[in-house]
């Protein structure tokens, strides 16, 4: 019957034909319900329909470009949807302005995430051989040790915000939840790596965990994001690459390859939304300076990079106690230390710093790498 009265006007009469003999007395009730006449077994279409919808808009533009601003009036619409009026708002969003979220590569590093899921038990073969020699072995549990509270730090996060983002923004959304379940996996790789060989797993500084703390306690996206994901997975890069590079073992490379291409996936987006939002904000790069000089103060009576790690990662890199192995080592990770650097630098000058406050902002960056 609604098919039926959806073309006409109000005050047109629609005759319902049937066998129940008690059907004009159905039909009393169903006309009442829905906003129409009824005299017998004949309708006579209301104005309710026509008012429920009077002056509807839509929750943006389903193919279009997303909103400048997402209206709390939204509410968990659909992007495009025609809204009635009425319904809850969604207050709790308070990411809702497309600058303060989006990026335009959202929807491709979506498509490319979720294309790009891996198993952990079906992607890297743990019964591979590993006969590392013991003091090797020590350093790899050692740096996958650091990697799972730095991973944990990097899940917690971006967790924080998820249920800040106004939904019309879902590809960010979406991407975020990958992102999420990158990190949880990782956690799980790096801890069954560490406890491959049935060792407990390594030592935890506090100057590392404290400088963790200080990214769970950026209460600002764009700022998190900087500190997070361009400044501190941007330098994991490097030492996940390091890592793949100097792995004494096929599980330790798989592990570190796996991760690498999920972190560059979360380091893309970071930078293309920063992007966005200096150009829409440009004194956006004083506070994103201002954020990176509180962490520095914040952590200067820290020791920073846990000397457990350092050694792991000589020791890792040289592949044996010997004092040509060592001094090797030794110069692999001044190396992989200026190869950060320079990333920092690099991704800091793209969004828009002269080079000299680059390098000057990347020097204050936590020496716990993260």
């Amino acid at each position: 019957m609604n098919r039926a009265l959806a073309g006409l006007a109000p005050g047109d009469r629609l005759d319902v034909r049937g066998r129940d003999p008690h059907l004009a007395v159905h039909l009393q009730p169903w006309a009442r319900a829905h906003g129409h006449g009824c005299e017998g077994q004949t309708l006579i279409k209301g104005t309710a329909g026509e008012a429920r919808w009077h002056q509807a808009v839509r929750a943006g533009r389903a193919g279009g470009p997303v909103a400048e601003r997402a209206d709390p009036a939204w509410g968990l619409a659909a992007r495009g949807a025609l809204l009635e009026a009425g319904g809850p708002r969604l207050d709790r969003t308070d990411l809702a302005d497309r600058p303060t979220v989006w990026a335009e590569v959202a929807p491709k590093l979506y498509a490319q995430a979720a294309a790009g899921q891996w198993d952990p038990a079906r992607a890297i073969d743990w019964t591979a051989p590993v006969d590392n020699p013991p003091e090797v072995e020590l350093a790899v549990v050692q740096l996958m040790t650091y990697l799972v509270e730095n991973e944990q730090a990097a899940l917690l996060v971006p967790a924080r915000f998820v249920g800040r983002i106004h939904p019309h923004y879902r590809e960010v959304l979406q991407l975020l939840a990958v992102q999420l379940a990158d990190e949880a996996r990782h956690v799980e790789v790096f801890t069954r790596r560490a406890r491959l060989g049935g060792a407990e797993l390594g030592v935890s500084g506090a100057g590392g965990r404290a400088s963790l703390q200080t990214l769970l306690d950026e209460p600002d996206f764009s700022t998190a994001t900087m500190l997070l994901t361009v400044l501190g997975e941007g330098t994991f890069l490097s030492l996940l690459s390091f890592i793949e590079r100097h792995a004494p073992d096929p599980v330790t490379a798989t592990v570190a390859r796996l991760a690498l291409q999920d972190e560059a996936r979360h380091v893309a987006f970071g930078l293309a939304h920063l992007e966005l939002a200096v150009a829409a904000e440009p004194a956006l790069r004083d506070r994103l300076r201002a954020a990176i000089e509180r962490r520095h103060d914040a952590l200067a009576s820290t020791s920073g990079l846990n000397i457990d790690v350092f050694d792991a990662l000589v020791v890792m890199a040289a592949g044996t106690w010997s004092v040509d192995g060592i001094r090797a080592g030794w110069r692999r990770v001044q190396e992989l230390r200026a190869d950060m650097d320079e990333g920092r630098q690099r991704r800091m000058v793209r969004l828009g710093f002269p080079p000299a406050d680059a390098a000057a902002l990347s020097a204050l960056h936590t020496r716990n790498f993260m």
